[in-house]
Protein backbone atom coordinates (compact mmCIF):
# COMPACT_ATOMS: atom_id res chain seq x y z
CA UNK A 1 0.00 0.00 0.00
CA UNK A 2 1.33 3.45 -0.93
CA UNK A 3 1.62 6.19 1.65
CA UNK A 4 1.20 9.91 1.35
CA UNK A 5 4.09 11.58 -0.39
CA UNK A 6 6.95 11.96 2.05
CA UNK A 7 7.07 15.71 1.43
CA UNK A 8 3.40 15.94 2.43
CA UNK A 9 4.23 14.18 5.68
CA UNK A 10 7.15 16.60 6.07
CA UNK A 11 4.87 19.64 5.67
CA UNK A 12 2.18 18.30 7.99
CA UNK A 13 4.62 17.32 10.73
CA UNK A 14 6.51 20.62 10.52
CA UNK A 15 3.20 22.48 10.83
CA UNK A 16 2.34 20.48 13.95
CA UNK A 17 5.77 21.08 15.44
CA UNK A 18 5.78 24.81 14.68
CA UNK A 19 2.32 25.14 16.24
CA UNK A 20 3.50 23.27 19.32
CA UNK A 21 6.75 25.20 19.77
CA UNK A 22 7.07 28.86 18.78
CA UNK A 23 10.86 28.62 18.88
CA UNK A 24 10.94 26.40 15.78
CA UNK A 25 11.88 28.20 12.57
CA UNK A 26 11.88 26.88 9.00
CA UNK A 27 14.42 28.12 6.44
CA UNK A 28 13.95 27.10 2.79
CA UNK A 29 16.51 27.43 -0.01
CA UNK A 30 13.99 28.40 -2.71
CA UNK A 31 12.65 24.83 -2.69
CA UNK A 32 9.40 25.38 -0.78
CA UNK A 33 7.25 24.20 -3.69
CA UNK A 34 9.52 21.26 -4.49
CA UNK A 35 9.46 20.13 -0.86
CA UNK A 36 5.78 21.09 -0.32
CA UNK A 37 6.56 23.46 2.56
CA UNK A 38 5.83 26.78 0.81
CA UNK A 39 2.36 27.06 2.39
CA UNK A 40 4.02 27.27 5.81
CA UNK A 41 5.37 30.71 4.86
CA UNK A 42 1.80 32.04 4.99
CA UNK A 43 0.82 29.96 8.00
CA UNK A 44 3.85 31.04 10.05
CA UNK A 45 4.91 34.51 8.83
CA UNK A 46 8.34 35.49 10.07
CA UNK A 47 9.07 31.93 11.14
CA UNK A 48 8.97 30.07 7.80
CA UNK A 49 11.24 31.97 5.43
CA UNK A 50 12.60 31.42 1.92
CA UNK A 51 16.22 32.58 2.08
CA UNK A 52 16.97 31.73 -1.55
CA UNK A 53 19.58 29.55 -3.19
CA UNK A 54 22.28 30.32 -0.63
CA UNK A 55 22.81 27.28 1.54
CA UNK A 56 26.06 28.49 3.12
CA UNK A 57 24.32 31.67 4.26
CA UNK A 58 21.29 29.74 5.47
CA UNK A 59 23.39 27.49 7.70
CA UNK A 60 25.24 30.51 9.09
CA UNK A 61 21.97 32.32 9.79
CA UNK A 62 20.59 29.15 11.39
CA UNK A 63 23.59 28.88 13.70
CA UNK A 64 23.07 32.51 14.72
CA UNK A 65 19.36 31.96 15.37
CA UNK A 66 20.13 28.87 17.43
CA UNK A 67 22.56 30.86 19.56
CA UNK A 68 19.57 33.00 20.61
CA UNK A 69 17.57 29.97 21.70
CA UNK A 70 15.61 29.28 18.51
CA UNK A 71 15.37 25.86 16.82
CA UNK A 72 16.07 26.40 13.11
CA UNK A 73 15.15 23.69 10.59
CA UNK A 74 16.96 23.99 7.25
CA UNK A 75 15.21 22.26 4.34
CA UNK A 76 16.84 21.82 0.94
CA UNK A 77 17.99 19.05 -1.41
CA UNK A 78 20.46 16.65 0.21
CA UNK A 79 23.25 17.45 -2.25
CA UNK A 80 23.17 21.14 -1.33
CA UNK A 81 22.58 20.54 2.38
CA UNK A 82 25.83 18.60 2.59
CA UNK A 83 28.37 19.40 -0.15
CA UNK A 84 27.60 23.08 -0.58
CA UNK A 85 27.32 24.00 3.09
CA UNK A 86 29.85 21.59 4.57
CA UNK A 87 32.15 24.19 6.15
CA UNK A 88 29.28 26.11 7.74
CA UNK A 89 27.89 22.84 9.14
CA UNK A 90 31.29 21.80 10.47
CA UNK A 91 32.21 25.12 12.11
CA UNK A 92 29.15 27.28 12.72
CA UNK A 93 26.83 24.39 13.61
CA UNK A 94 28.68 21.27 14.81
CA UNK A 95 31.82 22.82 16.31
CA UNK A 96 29.67 25.39 18.13
CA UNK A 97 27.12 22.69 19.08
CA UNK A 98 24.22 24.78 17.86
CA UNK A 99 20.71 23.35 17.91
CA UNK A 100 20.26 23.29 14.13
CA UNK A 101 18.24 20.62 12.32
CA UNK A 102 18.94 19.92 8.63
CA UNK A 103 16.49 17.99 6.45
CA UNK A 104 18.01 16.91 3.14
CA UNK A 105 15.46 15.76 0.58
CA UNK A 106 15.94 13.55 -2.47
CA UNK A 107 19.26 11.97 -1.51
CA UNK A 108 21.01 9.67 -3.97
CA UNK A 109 18.98 8.37 -6.89
CA UNK A 110 15.72 9.76 -5.52
CA UNK A 111 16.75 13.01 -7.26
CA UNK A 112 15.70 11.14 -10.43
CA UNK A 113 15.37 13.47 -13.43
CA UNK A 114 17.33 16.28 -11.79
CA UNK A 115 20.36 14.13 -12.54
CA UNK A 116 23.87 13.81 -11.23
CA UNK A 117 24.37 17.39 -10.04
CA UNK A 118 21.43 17.04 -7.64
CA UNK A 119 22.22 13.54 -6.38
CA UNK A 120 23.53 13.51 -2.83
CA UNK A 121 25.42 10.25 -3.14
CA UNK A 122 28.12 11.31 -0.67
CA UNK A 123 26.17 13.32 1.93
CA UNK A 124 26.39 10.69 4.66
CA UNK A 125 30.11 10.21 4.06
CA UNK A 126 30.73 13.96 4.14
CA UNK A 127 28.72 14.65 7.30
CA UNK A 128 29.53 11.43 9.16
CA UNK A 129 33.17 12.55 9.37
CA UNK A 130 32.16 15.74 11.21
CA UNK A 131 32.17 15.37 15.02
CA UNK A 132 29.06 16.21 17.04
CA UNK A 133 26.38 15.65 14.40
CA UNK A 134 23.63 13.03 14.38
CA UNK A 135 22.57 11.38 11.10
CA UNK A 136 19.23 9.67 10.43
CA UNK A 137 17.42 8.35 7.36
CA UNK A 138 13.68 7.69 7.06
CA UNK A 139 12.38 4.63 5.21
CA UNK A 140 8.65 5.40 5.34
CA UNK A 141 6.12 8.05 6.37
CA UNK A 142 5.58 7.00 9.97
CA UNK A 143 9.29 6.80 10.65
CA UNK A 144 9.72 10.28 9.16
CA UNK A 145 7.03 11.75 11.43
CA UNK A 146 8.61 10.31 14.53
CA UNK A 147 12.15 11.29 13.51
CA UNK A 148 11.15 14.94 13.03
CA UNK A 149 9.46 15.02 16.42
CA UNK A 150 12.42 13.34 18.09
CA UNK A 151 15.12 15.59 16.68
CA UNK A 152 13.18 18.72 17.68
CA UNK A 153 13.01 17.43 21.25
CA UNK A 154 16.77 16.88 21.62
CA UNK A 155 19.47 19.56 21.64
CA UNK A 156 22.22 19.40 19.06
CA UNK A 157 22.94 19.27 15.31
CA UNK A 158 20.89 16.75 13.30
CA UNK A 159 20.85 15.76 9.64
CA UNK A 160 17.75 13.88 8.43
CA UNK A 161 17.78 12.28 4.98
CA UNK A 162 14.48 11.62 3.15
CA UNK A 163 12.92 11.19 -0.31
CA UNK A 164 10.13 13.53 -1.44
CA UNK A 165 7.90 11.01 -3.23
CA UNK A 166 5.58 8.33 -1.87
CA UNK A 167 7.16 5.04 -0.86
CA UNK A 168 5.70 1.79 0.44
CA UNK A 169 5.01 1.49 4.13
CA UNK A 170 7.47 -0.64 6.06
CA UNK A 171 6.18 -0.24 9.61
CA UNK A 172 2.92 -1.15 11.30
CA UNK A 173 0.71 1.67 12.69
CA UNK A 174 1.94 0.94 16.23
CA UNK A 175 5.60 1.46 15.27
CA UNK A 176 7.76 3.25 17.87
CA UNK A 177 10.96 4.90 16.67
CA UNK A 178 13.92 4.13 18.94
CA UNK A 179 16.81 6.48 18.35
CA UNK A 180 20.15 4.71 17.96
CA UNK A 181 18.57 1.24 18.01
CA UNK A 182 18.22 -0.44 14.64
CA UNK A 183 14.86 -1.94 13.67
CA UNK A 184 14.97 -5.72 13.45
CA UNK A 185 12.33 -6.23 10.78
CA UNK A 186 12.89 -9.95 10.34
CA UNK A 187 14.88 -12.52 12.29
CA UNK A 188 17.07 -15.00 10.44
CA UNK A 189 20.11 -17.22 10.75
CA UNK A 190 21.74 -17.47 7.30
CA UNK A 191 22.66 -13.89 6.33
CA UNK A 192 22.12 -10.37 7.66
CA UNK A 193 20.72 -7.71 5.32
CA UNK A 194 21.22 -4.16 6.62
CA UNK A 195 19.39 -1.48 4.63
CA UNK A 196 18.45 2.18 5.04
CA UNK A 197 16.10 4.71 3.46
CA UNK A 198 14.46 3.83 0.16
CA UNK A 199 16.36 0.54 -0.06
CA UNK A 200 14.46 -0.95 2.89
CA UNK A 201 11.35 -1.78 0.82
CA UNK A 202 13.53 -3.65 -1.69
CA UNK A 203 15.23 -5.50 1.16
CA UNK A 204 11.83 -6.53 2.58
CA UNK A 205 10.84 -7.93 -0.81
CA UNK A 206 14.19 -9.68 -1.19
CA UNK A 207 13.97 -11.29 2.27
CA UNK A 208 10.57 -12.76 1.39
CA UNK A 209 11.87 -14.12 -1.92
CA UNK A 210 14.93 -15.57 -0.21
CA UNK A 211 12.70 -17.36 2.29
CA UNK A 212 10.93 -19.04 -0.62
CA UNK A 213 14.36 -20.23 -1.78
CA UNK A 214 15.23 -21.70 1.61
CA UNK A 215 17.47 -18.85 2.82
CA UNK A 216 16.60 -17.41 6.22
CA UNK A 217 17.69 -13.76 6.04
CA UNK A 218 17.79 -11.43 9.01
CA UNK A 219 16.66 -7.93 8.01
CA UNK A 220 17.68 -4.71 9.77
CA UNK A 221 16.48 -1.19 9.01
CA UNK A 222 19.42 1.03 10.01
CA UNK A 223 17.58 4.33 10.47
CA UNK A 224 20.22 5.95 12.71
CA UNK A 225 23.49 6.15 10.78
CA UNK A 226 25.39 8.09 13.43
CA UNK A 227 25.61 6.94 16.16
CA UNK A 228 25.14 3.55 14.54
CA UNK A 229 23.86 0.58 16.54
CA UNK A 230 27.19 -1.28 16.65
CA UNK A 231 25.95 -3.68 19.31
CA UNK A 232 22.96 -4.73 17.21
CA UNK A 233 25.14 -5.19 14.14
CA UNK A 234 27.64 -7.38 15.97
CA UNK A 235 24.91 -9.50 17.57
CA UNK A 236 23.41 -10.18 14.15
CA UNK A 237 26.82 -10.87 12.59
CA UNK A 238 27.58 -13.43 15.30
CA UNK A 239 24.30 -15.17 14.50
CA UNK A 240 24.49 -15.24 10.68
CA UNK A 241 28.19 -14.93 9.82
CA UNK A 242 27.68 -12.74 6.73
CA UNK A 243 26.34 -9.25 6.02
CA UNK A 244 24.84 -7.57 2.95
CA UNK A 245 24.58 -3.76 3.19
CA UNK A 246 22.17 -1.88 0.93
CA UNK A 247 22.25 1.90 0.62
CA UNK A 248 21.16 4.74 -1.66
CA UNK A 249 24.64 6.24 -1.37
CA UNK A 250 28.23 5.72 -2.41
CA UNK A 251 29.43 2.47 -0.84
CA UNK A 252 32.44 4.50 0.32
CA UNK A 253 31.81 6.47 3.50
CA UNK A 254 28.17 5.58 4.13
CA UNK A 255 26.30 2.61 5.60
CA UNK A 256 28.75 -0.03 4.39
CA UNK A 257 31.67 1.86 5.93
CA UNK A 258 29.89 2.38 9.25
CA UNK A 259 28.92 -1.30 9.44
CA UNK A 260 32.46 -2.37 8.58
CA UNK A 261 33.87 -0.18 11.36
CA UNK A 262 31.51 -1.85 13.84
CA UNK A 263 32.23 -5.47 12.93
CA UNK A 264 36.00 -5.20 12.42
CA UNK A 265 36.40 -4.05 16.00
CA UNK A 266 34.26 -6.78 17.56
CA UNK A 267 33.48 -9.69 15.20
CA UNK A 268 34.95 -9.53 11.67
CA UNK A 269 32.73 -11.08 8.98
CA UNK A 270 32.54 -10.70 5.21
CA UNK A 271 30.48 -7.71 4.09
CA UNK A 272 28.88 -7.62 0.64
CA UNK A 273 28.09 -3.96 -0.17
CA UNK A 274 25.31 -2.86 -2.50
CA UNK A 275 24.93 0.78 -3.45
CA UNK A 276 26.54 3.28 -5.77
CA UNK A 277 30.04 1.97 -6.41
CA UNK A 278 32.00 5.21 -6.52
CA UNK A 279 30.21 6.38 -9.68
CA UNK A 280 28.62 9.65 -10.67
CA UNK A 281 24.89 10.20 -10.63
CA UNK A 282 22.80 10.07 -13.78
CA UNK A 283 19.32 10.91 -15.04
CA UNK A 284 16.59 8.30 -14.66
CA UNK A 285 13.62 7.06 -12.67
CA UNK A 286 14.21 5.39 -9.32
CA UNK A 287 13.32 1.85 -10.47
CA UNK A 288 15.69 2.09 -13.42
CA UNK A 289 18.51 3.59 -11.34
CA UNK A 290 18.18 0.97 -8.59
CA UNK A 291 18.72 -1.71 -11.21
CA UNK A 292 21.47 0.24 -12.99
CA UNK A 293 23.44 0.73 -9.79
CA UNK A 294 22.70 -2.79 -8.55
CA UNK A 295 20.69 -2.38 -5.39
CA UNK A 296 17.19 -3.41 -6.42
CA UNK A 297 15.43 -6.42 -4.85
CA UNK A 298 16.82 -8.83 -7.44
CA UNK A 299 20.39 -7.67 -6.80
CA UNK A 300 19.87 -8.06 -3.05
CA UNK A 301 18.65 -11.64 -3.55
CA UNK A 302 21.57 -12.56 -5.79
CA UNK A 303 24.09 -11.06 -3.39
CA UNK A 304 22.56 -12.71 -0.33
CA UNK A 305 22.62 -16.10 -2.08
CA UNK A 306 26.27 -15.54 -2.98
CA UNK A 307 27.08 -14.57 0.63
CA UNK A 308 25.46 -17.72 2.03
CA UNK A 309 27.10 -19.96 -0.57
CA UNK A 310 30.56 -18.54 0.07
CA UNK A 311 30.10 -18.67 3.85
CA UNK A 312 29.14 -22.34 3.67
CA UNK A 313 32.01 -23.09 1.31
CA UNK A 314 34.52 -21.63 3.77
CA UNK A 315 32.93 -23.57 6.64
CA UNK A 316 33.07 -26.85 4.70
CA UNK A 317 36.72 -26.28 3.82
CA UNK A 318 37.76 -26.13 7.47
Amino acid sequence: MMTLEMRTVLRETLAEEMTRNEKILLFNADLGKANDTHVLEDAFPGRAINLGIAEQNILSISAGAASYGMIPIVNTFAAFASRRACDQIAISVAYANQNVKIIGTDPGISAELNGGTHMGIEDIGVLRSIPNITLMEACDAEELRQMIRYMNSVHGPFYLRMPRRAILEVHEPNYKFRFGKADLLRQGKDVTIIASGITVTDAVQAASELANSGIDAELINMHTLKPIDAEGIVQSAMKTGAIVTVENHNVLGGLRSAVAEAVTEKFPVRIYPLGIRDRKGQVGRVAYLKEAYGFDANSICETAIKAVREKRSVANAR
